[in-house]
């Protein structure tokens, strides 16, 4: 228990660098997305190659595949629950697919993969993936259907296509085309240079710091006028923190699963909102306010949620 506290300590720590940063105004401009693109594009990728190919061969690789379906599942479920919650609330029809995204996806590689790995190590990461793989893969067909459709709601448009080519470029971003590159070499055989092994070891271990400092610097520049508690938000904090960990506590229960594998998907699926959510919504021109202030508040919230999982996860999941 007091080593799991120690790691999220850790994490809040770091985030309230971020936070302490942004407020003394180190961060104009875009520098917070600078810090983005260099953990997403650079960090990220050069994190998967590195640490998949140092630690995991054939046959332990193959071993993990059992564990994709269930995060598949448990988002699904927990999307068609959050369809149902949508229509019971009445929430408005050009922000139901902005609603249903927060409500059952979660932010499993910008936040989730750094946390996960700083809880429990660098073997989390192939378990962390899996997860990420699932979420991914949702999150840019589904999740980006219903918010474009909240656009074509709201500006009286053409609804856009469930799958398109944009969207299976956004399902192949750097972090899991690293991910299938260092697959693809280990169940190869082919092992790279150790100057290319080095420079990606070094390239990933900016991954953590910089995912807190940019957490902390998103918590800083939330305008704290403009959150309201409706009933709306209430539904997607319920949905991210209490319902979708619920489901996936369930599912875990009963699998035979490695326990590691259980409770990194226990703490993936307790992370907060897409960050990419309000981006998104800009884009197609859906309510970036609703999409920004909802995703704030699941990025608040999960500093609470983040240690109360941390010590009930092996309680919640045997």
């Amino acid at each position: 228990m007091f080593v799991a506290l120690q790691s999220v300590f850790s994490v809040i720590l770091m985030i309230g660098l971020g936070f302490g940063l942004a407020k003394a105004r180190w961060f104009e401009g875009d520098a917070s997305g600078l810090l983005s693109r260099l953990v997403v594009n650079v960090a990220l990728p050069a994190y998967m190659i590195s640490n998949l190919m140092g630690g995991y061969d054939r046959a332990k690789l193959l071993s993990m595949l059992p564990g994709l379906p269930v995060p598949f599942a448990v988002m699904i479920a927990s999307y068609l629950v959050a369809i149902g919650i949508a229509a019971a609330l009445r929430v408005r029809k050009d922000r139901r697919g902005t609603f249903q995204s927060m409500f059952a996806l979660s932010n499993s590689v910008f936040i989730g993969l750094p946390v996960n790995l700083l809880l429990f190590g660098d073997e989390s990461l192939p378990f962390a993936l899996l997860y990420y793989i699932a979420n991914t893969t949702l999150f840019w067909t589904i999740g980006v259907y219903g918010i474009a459709a909240d656009g074509a709601v709201r500006n009286g448009t053409r609804k856009p296509s469930l799958v398109s080519a944009a969207g299976l470029k956004r399902i192949l971003s750097p972090p899991l085309l690293g991910f299938l590159v260092a697959v693809i070499l280990i169940l190869l055989g082919i092992r790279l240079p150790r100057s290319v092994m080095d420079s990606c070891k070094y390239l990933g271990n900016m991954t953590t710091p910089l995912s807190m400092l940019f957490i902390g610097i998103a918590i800083a520049r939330v305008e704290w006028k403009k959150l309201k508690f409706e009933k709306d938000y209430i539904a997607v904090l319920a949905g991210r923190f209490l319902l979708t960990p619920a489901l996936m506590a369930l599912a875990l229960r009963w699998l035979d699963l490695p326990l590691l594998m259980k409770q990194v998907f226990l703490m993936q699926s307790a992370m907060p909102a897409m960050t990419q959510t309000p981006i998104l919504a800009e884009s197609y021109k859906s309510d970036t306010e609703y999409a920004a202030i909802g995703t704030s508040l699941t990025t608040i919230v999960s500093m609470i949620s983040i240690p109360v999982y941390m010590s009930l996860r092996n309680v919640l999941i045997r």
